[in-house]
């Protein structure tokens, strides 16, 4: 919506009855409700969405990077309608979101796969025998998977019929495919993304790559851009790479193709995502161009702006995806509502994120509530920066990673770049103890500050001010008794 406004385009937004005073709704020019806060009500109901546009005049959608972002039904009902849909070919979709559909183009293209089936597994038994064939370790995968969802990791084959059920269970739930395929796993694997732009004239280029090799539970964490693990000479390979698959399925717009590349740099097709990317701003801020502005001039029909050779990563950055969860309570989701924020600035910083003091956190989304970035001239900057402004973050009346996030800058094998996937699982017993301590000292601040609230509010609760409905002060929750403070 911001980019929006600068383009002079009327902005209009949806929500669920859980989002109501949600930042966007009141960010944007119109919005409207479209349901309950079940996604399934809201978010993923096709025909009220497409109801809502066609009432309001609504010219395109631009579908984010979440729910209906890659459903090629709904952007057929786009197109029947009339209403341009910001983002590729629907037929484009159903190619590359289908993985092993995927894995088959790439192929055909001449793209680097993982080797591994290219067709869904029938049975335990058949995934057993080719799983012995590739050789452990596999990954058994969702066809129709994203988001670290559908997947898990066997070693032996004593652990094969339980990651088959448990990854065809996940999968129909998720996506309402149980469809599963196997794949080798590539050991001290990195995970590197390159970004890509497609117009509807043909023309296609890359945007150089990002570092999101920090993950949890197949989930990122952190990102970067450039990557300190990819070299001039493989950036060159991957990106014509990049581009090449984009090509062979004639993509239009802003999307993704993401590699995994091994300890000797050979690197593998992964997948393509066929939306912008959560860590889409680390490439805004080190090639200086706006995505969605890109996203919207292909949409209306320009032929992209940039040539291959107008592409140069300038600086580096580093973003933080900041989540409402207790990390010390194996990373539970933790709605509610946000007491106090204080948000860090200066130059080099950037924000995006949908809460502010007072909002409530709903239960029935991710717990993703905003996005920290952080640009600098070096990467030894950049990490000097993102020390800085975490330290400058606070946010009260929910647990949150912020601590957490401190805690991965401090950590050797991330501050020299010498890390892949494995990252957090190597590094773990060091995280948590450090988000322990990091979280006592947040306590001590929140437990000063209620106390100065209880001797600011004692003159107007003393004995002879006092009525029936006098509030309750906040020092109370920290425990604190007969006016005493102990830290």
């Amino acid at each position: 919506m911001r980019s929006c406004k600068e383009m002079e385009i009327t902005s209009v937004a949806i929500y669920s009855e859980a989002d109501r005073t949600a930042k966007h709704v009141l960010f944007a020019d119109e919005a409207y409700c479209v349901g309950g806060a079940a996604s399934q009500d809201s978010y993923l109901n096709i025909e009220k969405i497409i109801k809502v546009a066609k009432e309001h005049d609504v010219d395109a959608i631009h579908p984010g990077y979440g729910f209906l972002s890659e459903n090629s039904r709904f952007a057929r009902r786009c197109r029947e309608e009339g209403i341009i849909f910001i983002g590729p070919l629907p037929e484009t979709m159903d190619e590359m979101g289908d993985k092993i559909s995927a894995r088959k183009k790439m192929i055909a293209a001449g793209i680097p796969v993982v080797p591994g089936t290219e067709q869904g597994l029938q049975s335990a038994e058949e995934a057993r025998e080719i799983c012995r064939e590739i050789g452990f370790p596999v990954m058994l995968k969702a066809s129709m998977g994203g988001g670290g969802k559908g997947i898990r990791l066997v070693y032996s084959e004593d652990e094969v019929e339980e990651a088959y059920n448990n990854a065809k269970s996940e999968s129909l739930s998720s996506f309402g495919d149980d469809t599963v395929y196997v794949e080798k796993f590539v050991e001290e694997p990195h995970h590197i993304e390159f970004q890509i732009l497609g117009d509807t004239q043909g023309n296609v280029i890359h945007l150089c790559e990002r570092e999101c090799s920090v993950q949890r539970r197949n989930q990122k964490i952190v990102e970067e851009s450039p990557s300190p693990f990819v070299t001039p000479e493989l950036r060159q390979k991957m990106g014509e790479k990049a581009v090449a698959a984009a090509k062979a399925v004639n993509y239009i717009g802003a999307g993704t193709i993401e590699f995994l590349v091994d300890k000797d740099r050979n690197f593998y097709f992964l997948e393509m995502n066929t939306r912008l990317q959560v860590e889409h701003p680390i490439t805004e801020e080190v090639i200086g161009v706006d995505l969605v502005k890109e996203q919207i001039n292909i949409a209306n029909g320009l032929p992209l702006r940039l040539k291959q050779n107008d592409v140069m990563q300038r600086g580096h950055a580093i973003e933080c995806r900041i989540c409402a969860e207790d990390t010390e309570f194996n990373f539970m989701p933790s709605p509610g509502i946000i007491r106090q924020i204080t948000e860090p600035n200066g130059i080099g910083v950037r924000i995006d994120s949908y809460v502010y003091e007072g909002y409530e956190i709903p239960v029935h989304y991710d717990p993703m509530i905003g996005k920290l970035i952080v640009w600098a001239v070096t990467r030894k900057y950049a990490i000097e920066r993102m020390r800085r402004v975490l330290h400058e973050y606070k946010i009260t009346g929910v647990k949150n990673n912020i601590s957490y996030l401190r805690c991965i800058m401090d950590t050797p094998d991330f501050v020299r770049g010498k890390y892949d996937t494995g990252f957090i699982k190597k590094n773990a017993e060091r995280l948590q103890s450090g988000i322990t301590s990091t979280d006592k000292e947040t306590e001590n601040i929140a437990m000063i500050a209620a106390y100065i609230d209880y001797l600011m509010n004692l003159e107007e609760n003393s004995p002879e001010h006092s009525t029936d409905n006098r509030p309750i002060s906040r020092w109370k929750e920290f425990g604190l008794h007969k006016g005493v403070l102990r830290i």
